[in-house]
This record gives structure tokens, sequence and C-alpha cells, in this order.
């Protein structure tokens, strides 16, 4: 992870969704770089950060959290894979995203003109459900499906700060690897037990980045006041039967059962299954010739630090 050194313009920065896997290492990241960090949540209680009331469906935002903020980093929205999807689900995913970036924007519209830099997070979903090979960069067109429609308009919403004279980027997050939970805890578990595949084809990308590269990365974007798309993966992105067999080896397990096939993923997950038989093969070289350094720069020494 690239170092990060103390912006003397930005000094306190408000996350939302602080507390989850992304926000939660992001958060210490910062505050050891020398940030203030200030959370927002419905029910404010957290000892380790400063943490101001909000409430998306009510429209809701305790007004300090605002003035007090140099920059904010967006990380809120429903999580994608927690449910079913669901009718009231997919609107779930669609209007915690959509809805937060717009009461934020609201909010500081009205109460700090002066914010310097939002920053939201957004996904690689905006590539759609499977681009194949071809590898696909920040200027590639929007792709097809649901999720690419949920990160279009959300990004707009972003991207819409800048009306109001506040610096706004994005990153495109990838399959986040991490062993405090997410798709590598996921997809480690029936590998451990001996039952581990692949997942449909097998051929299908997968974009990974190690959550400390993932955090670097936001926190590279704030320091130097980047504008516009970065995507958030990593240098080399892996089909989803490499990957499975670097786990697999990591773990010293074998894989001995067929893939798993495309029917069988579909009753088990329903649309969702979508995102699991899908890929994109993502570049990182935006951030990358942005100066960005990446510490696992591979996925061998990515598993080995997560798995080991």
């Amino acid at each position: 992870m690239s170092s990060t050194k103390l912006n003397d313009s930005t000094k306190t920065v408000l996350i939302t969704g602080g507390t989850g896997l992304v926000g939660g290492n992001l958060s210490k990241l910062l505050t050891n770089a020398g940030y203030k960090v200030t959370h927002l949540s419905r029910n404010p209680t957290q000892k380790h950060y400063q943490t101001f009331y909000w409430d998306i469906k009510k429209g809701e935002i305790e007004e300090e959290a605002i003035t007090s903020a140099d920059a904010i980093i967006n990380l809120a929205g429903a999580g994608v894979s927690d449910k079913r999807w669901t009718d009231e689900w997919k609107k779930e995913i669609y209007n915690s995203r959509i809805d937060s970036t717009k009461l934020l924007r609201e909010q500081v519209a009205k109460h700090n003109p002066n914010l310097k830099h939002f920053i939201s997070a957004s996904a690689v979903g905006y590539y759609g459900w499977d681009s194949g090979d071809k590898l696909v960069d920040e200027d590639s067109k929007k792709g097809t499906g649901f999720l690419a429609d949920v990160v279009e308009d959300w990004e707009k919403e972003a991207k819409a700060f800048d009306e109001i004279g506040v610096k706004s980027s994005m990153v495109r997050i990838g399959i986040v690897l991490s062993e405090k939970g997410g798709a590598l805890v996921e997809m480690a578990k029936p590998i451990k037990f001996g039952v581990g595949a692949p997942l449909g084809s097998g051929k299908q990308y997968m974009s990974w980045i190690h959550l400390d590269d993932l955090c670097g990365i936001f926190a590279y974007v704030l320091e130097n006041g980047l504008p516009g798309a970065f995507n958030g993966v990593g240098p080399s992105p892996k089909t989803n039967m490499e990957f499975t067999k670097s786990v697999a080896s990591q773990l010293k397990k074998p894989l001995w059962l067929p893939n798993v096939p495309k029917f069988a993923l579909r009753l088990i997950v329903g649309e969702m299954a979508d995102i699991l038989i899908g890929g994109n093969r993502v570049s990182n070289k935006k951030i990358e010739d942005a100066g960005f350094n990446f510490r696992f720069e591979s996925l061998d020494d990515a598993l080995q630090d997560l798995l080991e």
C-alpha cells in the first residue's frame, strides 16, 4: 500500500459505511496518516470514531457531520450479495446508493459549500455481467444488466457534486480479498472441506484486489486530489478456474469435483448467479499511471498474506 501523508488542506474526512469491511480498514489507514476520521451511522454509539446520526430513508443528517468535513468518502450501500435478489432487495440495492449520495449532496450544498472532495465507492459491475476476455478500462462503454444500471446512476449522482463546486471521484471496486470476510472467505470454505470447484465455465475473469491495496487507492485519490473514475482492482485479473486453483494450492487442498454448472447456481442463488457466472477483465493502468504502487501485485502474494 502506498504511503499516505497528511494533506494540509484536507484534515477531516467523513466516511459513510465506516464500520464495514472497507470502511473499517480505511478509517484506520487515514487515522494513522494523520487525518481526523468521522463516521455517519443510524446508531451513532461506537467509541473509536466521532460518529454522527443519519437516516437515509428519512432524509436526515446531523448538520455538524457535514459542516466539519473537508472531504467525504461514501461507502454506503446495501450488500449486493447479502440476500437473494428479490424485487424488494434489488430496490434496496439501488435506493441505498442513489438516495444516500443525493442526500449527502443536498446537505453539502446547504451547509458546506467549501467541501473539497467527494469520493464515492462504485463497482466494476459498470462494465456489465460478462465482458469476456476483453480488457476494459475507465473509458470503456457501460455494460448491460441490473448492476451496470445501478452503477451508472450511482456515478451520475456522485459526478453531480461537480455542479456544486466539489471535486468528485469514483473508485470502481472489484472483488475484495480479505481474511475478515467477503468473497475470499466464502470461496475458501468449500475448498477447506474438500468440496471446492470452479463456477460455471471457469473461464470468466475475476478482477480481484487485496483489501489493503483498495484502501490505499481511496487514500491515494484523496491525498492527491485525483478527479474522475478509477478502477479499484489488482494488476493481474484471473479466471475463476485459475483463482480457485490458486486458493486450493495455498490451502494445500485438492480440487477433484467438476465445475458447478450454471443451472445449479441459478437454482441456489437465483438471478444473482449472473455475477458468479460472468466476470470482467479490468485494467488498473489509470491508477498506476497516476503513481499508485500496489503492495500485492500477484494473486499468489495476496493469498499468501491472507490465508497463511
